[in-house]
């Protein structure tokens, strides 16, 4: 099986680990300049990330497999191409995208088909959002979104007025994050414990994945601003029978039921960000992939063919196949370019990567990276690596983790220290 793989981050390397351990497949093709990805494929002559020129490339390289990691070629239709030119692709086509490129949207859709979820208001003026925040109608704190795609940075959680107010002024007035603040939704604050619940459906059927636990804040302690995620951890107990039956009969399979009444049954991985609220668990968010870096903390700890499931979900026959999730924990840290996620520096060399990968258990994955003109890996992005390790317990696979970051250094490298412990 000749697969291309889209998507240049840490959640594609690990994506890309796992088709390797795939025993179909014979080659990965993607193109990219993460270093890592470079150094474990087969650099994919692509000139351009048009839908339809990797449709095309797609049909001339005899491409069998297309897995797509990102949400913004999803969002762009690349699927309905390949759709067209018969490739099959593992993702949604952009019609089911929607759910995750338009949050507008997917408020609307789980209004209409009662799906538990926060109440909300969209506004498409700051004057608009302005009065929403000043009626009283939300209390404190209060979440503004943008509509769009923003790579993680679109939610603010506004602990008082003048927070609401800065947000709404940088995502409406100054534009911060461009068109996906043409919309907002003012939202009432969610309490209680925040969770990922990912399945992978082909349409028709579903199969749940491990959970995944984030940490989206950039300091210890849960603090700071909110960043893509600063680690994630899976492990067994995260959640117990009854309550997952809840989740799933209350949001997984009402949304997939909804998506096919609409007209676009979803095929790909669903991921639902949940919060366990004191009157039952409702939806934060829907993406409509895996997500980082908790694809990196949920792949390894499958113990069956990537390759086999994803070729299952992109042709329908997801009943056919029995994916084995292994019992290990795996913790996943984040090393962090100095002020991510604000803006900050590239091009500083990384040491200590392949002493890192000689611990037992543990995979680095690569986030942003790059190749200096030496040859070094140097940081290419605010979240640069995913150290990521397996275990028979959490504690076990947090303190190996741990232990391979202690041998990686680059200039300025932030991560919490508290990941696998909160």
């Amino acid at each position: 099986m000749r697969v291309l793989l889209i998507g240049s981050g840490g959640r594609e390397h690990a994506l890309l680990w796992a088709l390797r351990q795939s025993p179909e497949v014979e080659e990965v093709l993607a193109a990219t300049t993460n270093a890592g990805i470079r150094r474990d494929s087969t650099a994919a002559q692509l000139e351009s990330q048009d839908p339809r020129e990797v449709a095309a490339y797609a049909v001339r390289e005899k491409i069998d497999l297309v897995v797509v990691g990102p949400e913004q070629p999803l969002v762009d239709g690349l699927v309905d191409q390949l759709a067209a030119q018969g490739v099959p692709a593992f993702g949604p086509v952009a019609a089911a995208a929607r759910l995750e490129g338009s949050k507008v949207f997917a408020k609307d859709f789980m209004a209409r088909h009662a799906i538990p979820t926060a109440h909300s208001r969209t506004v498409t003026t700051a004057d608009e959002a302005r009065a929403a925040i000043r009626s009283g109608e939300f209390g404190y704190p209060v979440v503004v979104k943008a509509e769009g795609l923003a790579a993680g940075k679109g939610v603010i959680i506004a602990a008082d007025e003048a927070e609401a107010l800065g947000a709404i002024n940088d995502l409406m007035v100054e534009r911060r994050l461009g068109a996906a603040g043409s919309r907002l939704l003012i939202e009432e604050c969610l309490v209680g414990r925040e969770l990922s619940y990912l399945v992978f459906s082909d349409g028709e059927n579903y199969v749940p994945m491990p959970v995944a636990q984030d940490h989206k804040r950039a300091y210890d302690g849960d603090r700071g601003p909110n960043t893509g995620g600063m680690g994630a951890y899976s492990t067994s107990g995260l959640l117990d029978d009854a309550l997952e039956a809840v989740i799933r009969r209350t949001i997984v399979e009402p949304t997939l039921a909804a998506t096919r009444a609409e007209g676009f049954p979803f095929r790909g991985v669903l991921y639902t960000g949940l919060m366990l609220t004191a009157a039952g668990p409702k939806v934060l968010e829907y993406n409509v992939r895996f997500g980082d870096p908790e694809t990196q903390s949920i792949l390894r700890r499958l113990d069956s063919s990537f390759a086999e499931l994803a070729m299952a979900v992109a042709t329908g026959q997801l009943a056919t196949v029995s994916p084995r999730w292994s019992s290990d924990s795996t913790t996943c840290i984040v090393l962090a370019s100095p002020g991510y996620p604000g803006d900050y520096p590239t091009g500083r060399a990384i040491s200590g990567l392949a002493a890192a990968a000689e611990i037992p258990g543990v995979t680095v994955f690569h986030a942003g990276t790059a190749l200096s003109p030496a040859g070094e890996v140097v940081t290419a992005g605010g979240r640069v690596l995913g150290v990521t390790a397996r275990a028979t317990s959490l504690d076990e696979a947090t303190d190996l983790a741990y232990r391979a970051v202690a041998r990686i250094s680059f200039d300025g490298m932030q991560f919490r220290s508290d990941i696998g412990r909160v």
